[in-house]
């Protein structure tokens, strides 16, 4: 049978001041070593500015190569897209003109107030 001893740790002894109180050691950095602290505390800032340099092309407009050309109407009382779409364009799917009118306009919803301008794409007027 074989048998174990255990030893008791190692522990470092630090010198004692004159007045009895203990020394600590101050860290020292290198010139070497504050480039290379620097270059790991700069390197967060520059992976972030690559990346929004990199990612940056996909945050322009919706991608429309010529603007749209339109004329105005005016929203009266009892008005809404569905009718304003079929008198605009009488052979044309009501659907598609109301989905061009509210892309032009920027309309979160089918609601339009009376009074407003809503702009009409000119290829529905012709």
């Amino acid at each position: 049978m074989s048998t174990i001893s255990i030893q008791a740790p190692l522990t470092a002894s630090v010198p004692a001041a004159a007045d009895g109180r203990s020394v600590a050691t101050r860290l020292r950095l290198t010139a070497r070593g504050r480039r290379v602290l620097a270059t790991l505390a700069a390197a967060p800032v520059v992976a972030v500015l690559a990346a929004s340099l990199l990612a940056g092309g996909t945050a322009m407009a919706s991608g429309e190569s010529e603007p749209t050309a339109f004329e105005t109407v005016t929203v009266l009382p009892g008005d809404t897209l569905w009718s304003i779409a079929a008198e605009a364009a009488p052979g044309v799917d009501p659907r598609e003109v109301i989905d061009d009118i509210t892309r032009l306009n920027n309309l979160s919803s089918g609601m339009i107030q009376v009074g407003a301008s809503i702009a009409i794409p000119t290829a529905y007027s012709e």
